[in-house]
């Protein structure tokens, strides 16, 4: 398993999520959108953390830390599952 891709897939479905998030509370008012995150985060309430005047530089940032995170998490599945395959093979043999 190729980490580089696996990663880059983690790290663009992470960043896909976290748009999707932006259109829900753009598109959405605010109590909308609480309700939304309440019923996904199977009724926590998410009424006094979510904040809907979130400046643009921030969701830029949280963007791009989100995308390196899910690269983190998927170069480090593929490792540790090519690790594994490694350690199977050499028992076989």
């Amino acid at each position: 398993m190729k980490y580089k891709k696996l990663g880059f897939a983690f790290g663009l479905t992470g960043a896909l999520i976290y748009l999707g998030c932006i259109i829900v509370m753009a598109t959405a008012g605010r109590e909308e959108t609480i309700t939304f995150f309440n019923n996904l985060l199977h009724g926590l309430d998410t009424t006094n953390i979510i904040r809907m005047d979130v400046p643009l530089l921030e969701v830029f940032f949280g963007i791009v830390q989100t995308f390196i995170l899910g690269w983190l998490i998927g170069a480090c599945v593929a490792a540790f599952y090519n690790a594994q395959i490694k350690v199977k093979n050499r028992n076989i043999l």
